[in-house]
């Protein structure tokens, strides 16, 4: 039935096409069953061809179905190896990808690489800046340690010469009548001799074995120039007494165990009364002047400007007059006046004969050979020479040359007294620096030429008092204790 409506269906469509020239037929086959044919006129054909001239046609067609057969045959093989050819190009993109990325991977190394290689130069930079400054640090340390081991050394040496000369005193002088035994002769020797040069105390023990009665030792020398103009000065008199120390600061390094603060008794503009000047001298270059506008800003610590000298100084025998700030030279005699507001040396001059870097030092060292000091006076040097066999000498000076206007040779040993300072033309000593009982024990008046013993007390509360300096404005002393920087009010006789 299928088939039937198949059939009726290609007839339709064939007879709608070609129209009333197809005919159809219906009859019985020789079995009975109804046969449906159709005829359809040839278009190019007038009549049929025999069977020889169709089985040509036919062998044509099976050529012409060969001929297509071989090209399709043909294409499917370039079919084929196109596809091969596919497919390795696909393999090949495939394999390029992982080496792209891994190219890219190692590109990313290389880079990441380059910035920790970067890190490392500055890391290293950074090293060798450290290892400079921390070799820098290990050099001045060195100096320290050598000006230590030298200034060792020159005590011991001292010490010595200190221990023969008492024994010398011992067997040839007497006590005078009426005289206090010296302090030698309560030392005795075995107890002297358990001593060594790396004691905390041994330049302290120096110091008491050579605090002998200056008379003892040289007879005064007074210059025979003009007499001194203490007794003209207003106020000017004797020391008295001293009072208790009282702490204004106190260094915040190493640097600062020894030093020097200044006030100016004769302040030029800027400068006031209470301007203050400090300077730290542990250290084999010391340059730098710390400057305080007021006493509470160097109680603070805070400077409102730092000098930094173009000559390194010596000691803390330094101190400020009439706006400049007179100091010694780095080993060597040359004393220098350097103006603080220009901020420039203005004179230099060299003190004839002067012991210097350890000759003639305080008992307690520090290259304290030459100390200035300033009084109602005016400006002064106190030092020894060789011709005065450690004798202090002590010259006034010209503030505005350094020129030295006028000389005492003393009859008082530098090396027996701790410090010293200037009081209205008088000299007067201090007879230890780490004692808490010393006392101010001998004074020179310039005025007479004469010395005399004392018994006034001085406190040294911390122990170590490496500089003690008069201001006359003030009437009072200053001193630098073991980092302390300590004031004291005096007071003293009427003239």
């Amino acid at each position: 039935m299928e088939v039937l409506k198949a059939w009726l269906l290609s007839s339709w469509v064939v007879w709608g096409t070609l129209g009333s020239t197809v005919h159809l037929h219906k009859a019985n086959d020789q079995g009975g069953r109804c046969i449906y044919s159709f005829s359809v006129p040839s278009g190019t054909e007038a009549s049929c061809a025999d069977p020889g001239e169709a089985m040509t046609a036919i062998q044509g067609l099976q050529q012409a179905s060969n001929a297509q057969r071989l090209e399709l045959e043909s294409a499917r093989a370039r079919l084929s190896l196109l596809e091969n050819l596919v497919n390795q190009l696909q393999g090949s993109h495939a394999a390029r990808s992982p080496s792209l990325s891994m190219v890219g991977l190692l590109q990313w190394e290389v880079e990441s690489l380059k910035r920790e290689q970067a890190k490392r130069d500055t890391q290293v930079s950074r090293l060798e800046s450290t290892i400079g400054n921390l070799l820098q640090d290990k050099s001045a340390l060195e100096e320290d340690k050598k000006w230590l081991e030298e200034e060792k050394n020159e005590l011991a040496k001292r010490l010595e010469d200190s221990l023969q000369e008492v024994a010398q005193l011992r067997a040839s002088q007497h006590p005078q009548a009426g005289e206090a035994p010296s302090r030698d002769t309560r030392q005795g020797s075995p107890e002297v001799s358990t001593w060594v040069t790396e004691n905390v105390d041994y330049q302290e023990l120096k110091s008491e074995l050579m605090e002998i009665p200056a008379p003892h030792l040289f007879q005064a020398s007074p210059s025979p120039s003009r007499p001194s103009a203490e007794a003209e000065v207003s106020g000017c008199g004797s020391l008295l007494w001293v009072g208790e120390p009282v702490t204004l600061r106190r260094a915040e390094t190493i640097a600062g165990k020894y030093g020097v603060w200044m006030r100016d008794p004769q302040p030029v503009p800027p400068y006031t009364q209470e301007t203050t000047w400090r300077v730290d001298t542990v250290g084999t270059d010391v340059r730098q002047v710390f400057e305080y506008d007021n006493t509470d800003q160097f109680t603070k610590g805070y400077p409102s400007k730092v000098h930094v000298l173009p000559r390194s100084m010596e000691s803390t025998g330094a101190v400020v007059y009439q706006g400049s700030l007179y100091f010694q030279r780095r080993k060597s005699r040359v004393l220098v006046k350097y103006d603080l507001n220009a901020e420039v040396i203005t004179v230099q001059k060299e003190l004839p004969n002067a012991g210097y870097h350890g000759q003639f030092p305080y008992s307690w060292g520090g290259y304290t050979d030459i100390d200035l000091a300033v009084d109602e006076m005016g400006l002064w040097v106190i030092y020894s020479t060789e011709n005065a066999k450690g004798a202090i000498v002590l010259s006034k000076l010209d503030p505005e040359t350094l020129e030295i206007e006028q000389t005492w040779g003393t009859n008082i040993r530098k090396q027996s007294v701790a410090n010293s300072f200037m009081i209205c033309g008088s000299l007067y000593t201090i007879s230890s620096y780490s004692s808490p009982e010393a006392t101010v024990n001998f004074t020179y008046h310039t005025r007479t030429g004469t010395s005399a013993p004392l018994n006034i007390r001085f406190e040294n509360r911390y122990r170590y008092s490496s500089m003690v300096d008069y201001n006359p404005t003030e009437r009072k002393l200053l001193a630098w204790d073991n980092f302390n920087m300590v004031a004291y009010d005096i007071k003293l006789s009427k003239m």
